[in-house]
């Protein structure tokens, strides 16, 4: 796809090594050149995505090389914190602009008021007409940031930036904690860029869909892919697919040369017993004999390097081969007591209303092993109700109660104590559980011996989530019932995979608060639950229609 593009636009890394305090190498002597148009940057959780725009933007310093930038930046972090108490012309950065142009209606022509304006005379008009193609239109410039949610607050800020109209944009995971509403504005915002260089880093594969490369981060190096995330993953499938007939072809080229190298060494043996037994029978002198032997051993050796060398450097074609296959290792747990039989209620909630978000009355029963999307707008209150539902929050009114043993994954996985080990994590959450039952499960969660005993807080964030959904799903009794909030929010795409085969094996009731349309479809959803003013039935096809159009909203949500 090509672009109009912004003639200063320029993203490049020559030679760059970056080392953090701690002496670990992220990247040593990286060289890249980003196209322009919108590109994706894909790897695994700490691949070093978020600190390559950290480095790009001017935050971070190489240890060694250089990065440049031609144009002007502009970065959205990961996390973002905005001071509640301003108002959302001055998030904007125009609120001055803005007071000078008050200033000028009124009459005050000083000259500093001109200098203020400059020649952004529509300063007003772009940031409404930006705010509404973000779905902000209702948000009034003289409102205060702290009166907008969470995702509006992210749309803000993305606001502000596209305001700038910069010549590169950085977006580092965008769409967490953005509802399907907010996500697909989000979508058309990326749809409609069309000058300068966009970098995007995300897990969210529809958002990846609408790049025109990916950029794949992975053991410190880049390659490109043409073509959305569809696109990636048929480049990546043809690749190990030919990958893994190379390895085929190299174990079977490492096993010949090691029966030639034996045969070698048989036959170079049986040579030397025959000329011994010659030299015996033909008397020779011991001056000849010794010379003979000197041959056949030194002829012997040739053969025997010539063979050993040809079995080293198949090993070595092996070992090449072997690291172009990906082995990314799935969570495989047998979780048989976490079973529910299918009719038994696990869940009642009657006319409940909660003190935060906007639900005022809603009843729901699950029943059985159902699994149980529960979706709605940003603020309306997905993760109260989760927390309700714990027991951990009470209700305003109403009631909630579960009749099979509960376990709670919430958002910022704080299930975990960071001076314990993991293993001693899972022995907290799985009272009277032997160590050796612990670390057999672990196991299959890719924490395998020492890996145990690494305290949980030296994790990386992948590692984290897999530490805190053992300690989950482990949990004594077995959770018969598990409720997840925003399980994928800053997770790879590795990594979701490992959660959706990890609840493959999970017989109970699932209760999951995603925006993730694509992760809640991998796990079998059984039932749509639709949160506003009440708990309402939906389907999947009606969320894709309420969320996925910009122009129509949930009932109660304008």
């Amino acid at each position: 796809m090509s672009h109009p593009t912004a003639p200063g636009a320029s993203v490049a890394a020559s030679n760059l090594t970056f080392r953090w305090p701690d002496g670990t190498h992220l990247f040593d002597g990286l060289s890249l050149t980003v196209p322009r148009g919108r590109t994706g940057l894909a790897g695994a959780n700490g691949a070093g995505k978020s600190t390559l725009l950290r480095l790009f933007a001017g935050l971070l310093r190489p240890s060694q090389g250089s990065v440049t930038v031609g144009g002007n930046l502009a970065h959205l972090p990961q996390n973002i914190t905005l001071d509640t108490s301003l108002r959302v012309d001055a998030a904007l950065g125009i609120g001055e602009r803005r007071a000078a142009l008050r200033a000028i209606e009124s009459g005050d022509v000083r000259e500093e008021h001109f200098e203020t304006v400059g020649d952004d005379w529509d300063v007003e008009e772009r940031a409404l007409a930006t705010l509404g193609s973000l779905g902000l239109g209702a948000v009034e410039l003289d409102r205060t940031v702290g009166q907008l949610s969470g995702g509006e607050t992210v749309l803000l800020r993305l606001a502000a930036l596209l305001l700038e109209r910069p010549d590169v944009l950085l977006l580092d995971e965008p769409t967490n904690n953005l509802d399907l509403f907010a996500r697909r504005r989000l979508y058309d915002a990326v749809d409609s860029w069309r000058t300068g260089i966009l970098i995007v880093v995300s897990h969210d594969r529809d958002l990846l869909e609408r790049v025109d490369r990916i950029a794949e981060l992975r053991s410190g190096s880049v390659s490109w892919y043409g073509g959305g995330w569809s696109a990636y993953q048929e480049a990546l499938a043809t690749q190990q697919e030919a990958a893994g007939r190379m390895l085929r072809a190299a174990d079977a080229d490492v096993r010949r040369q090691q029966r030639e190298l034996e045969e070698t060494r048989i036959k170079v043996a049986r040579r030397q017993r025959h000329d011994k037994k010659l030299d015996g029978q033909r008397k020779a002198p011991r001056i000849v004999a010794g010379e003979r032997k000197r041959s056949a051993q030194e002829s012997g050796d040739r053969l025997r390097g010539l063979h050993e060398d040809r079995l080293d450097e198949a090993r070595e074609r092996r070992e090449e081969a072997a690291e172009a296959v990906r082995r990314d290792a799935e969570i495989k747990v047998s979780l048989p007591h976490t079973a529910v039989p299918s009719g038994r209620t696990v869940l009642t909630v009657r006319d409940l209303s909660l003190p935060y978000g906007r639900l005022r009355e809603g009843s729901l029963h699950v029943q059985g092993p159902e699994r149980v999307a529960l979706v709605g707008r940003n603020g309306a209150g997905k993760t109260t109700f989760l927390r309700t539902l714990t027991g951990e929050l009470p209700p305003s009114t109403g009631e909630a109660t579960t009749a099979v043993p509960l376990k709670f994954l919430p958002q910022r996985l704080d299930v975990l104590d960071d001076a314990l080990s993991v293993a001693d994590n899972v022995a907290r959450t799985a009272p009277g559980t032997t160590d050796n039952q612990i670390r057999s499960q672990l196991a299959r969660f890719l924490f395998k011996g020492a890996r145990a005993e690494q305290p949980a807080g030296t994790l990386s964030g992948g590692e984290r989530f897999r530490a805190a959904l053992a300690a989950t799903m482990l949990a004594a009794p077995a959770p018969q019932l598990l409720l997840l909030d925003e399980p994928t929010n800053n997770l790879d795409l590795a990594s979701v995979r490992q959660l959706t085969s990890a609840l493959e094996s999970y017989e109970g009731a699932l209760v999951i608060a995603s925006h993730d349309l694509p992760f809640l479809d991998s796990v079998g959803i059984t039932r749509w639950v639709l949160l506003d003013d009440t708990l309402r039935e939906t389907d999947a096809e009606e969320v894709r229609a309420l969320f996925g159009n910009p122009e129509s909203t949930p009932a109660g949500t304008a």
